[in-house]
């Protein structure tokens, strides 16, 4: 009968063998600069991506990647391959972006209390769409338009919808992948999936069907569950 020890040593050399970035990352433990350089130029663009979807601002998520990465090199000697190098690095991802959005959630919530009017200045999405319509190209605006109703309709998920759907679709990841990267259950990531699709065909069947610009659809259900 196999040790825990023994399982744990067989589940890494399965992974290094299984996984050229998990061999990557072996040679950044052994503080190989050359192996985390083509890290960070292979998952740079993609993380930025996922993190801007997840805090909406593209200057964040730049910062917030190379929080991330410097996390990974802090994080190199302790390493031990015990999933795919992607599922591990995702993980810090999804922690470093959840600490980011709760507190920027406690800065709104001071903003509020301070604020006179009890509610902060806004932009709608249809006067933006209207200025867009007047420098553009019919062909250009309509597209722009499509990518800001899903980007709109992508930041109304809860948090954690919005991470399952966005490593889902963008990082082709397996329910599984997704349950190891967001420590919870297969189940528990196949419900999330479940109602950010519900959620999202709500939020754009007015614009697919009748080109209405929706408005934030509030749903005490989702905050709960999200």
């Amino acid at each position: 009968m196999p040790t825990d020890e023994e399982k744990k040593e067989r589940l890494a050399k399965k992974y290094e063998l299984l996984d050229p970035d998990v061999r990557l990352m072996l040679r950044v433990r052994d503080d190989n600069a050359a192996a985390f350089e083509e890290l960070v130029q292979k998952y740079q663009s993609r993380l930025v991506g996922i993190l801007r979807h997840l805090v909406s601002d593209r200057d964040q998520a730049e910062d917030l990647a190379q929080e991330v990465f410097l996390r990974v090199y802090r994080a190199r000697k302790r390493y031990v391959p015990m999933a795919k190098f992607s599922t591990w690095l995702f993980t810090i991802t999804h922690n470093v972006a959840s600490t980011a959005l709760s507190k920027r959630s406690r800065r709104k919530e001071v903003n509020l209390t301070n604020s006179p009017s009890g509610t902060m200045p806004t932009r709608p999405l249809d006067t933006m769409a209207k200025e867009k319509s007047a420098l553009m190209p019919a062909r250009q605006v309509a597209r722009d338009e499509m990518v800001e109703m899903m980007r709109s309709a992508i930041d109304q998920l809860g948090d954690r919808q919005r991470m399952a759907m966005l490593l889902s679709k963008f990082e082709g990841m397996s329910y599984q992948e997704i349950a190891d990267t967001m420590e919870l259950s297969t189940q528990a990531v196949k419900s999330l999936l479940s109602r950010a699709r519900l959620r999202l065909k709500t939020i754009l069947e007015p614009y697919v069907e009748n080109g209405i610009i929706p408005g934030v659809i509030a749903s005490a259900e989702d905050d709960e569950n999200s």
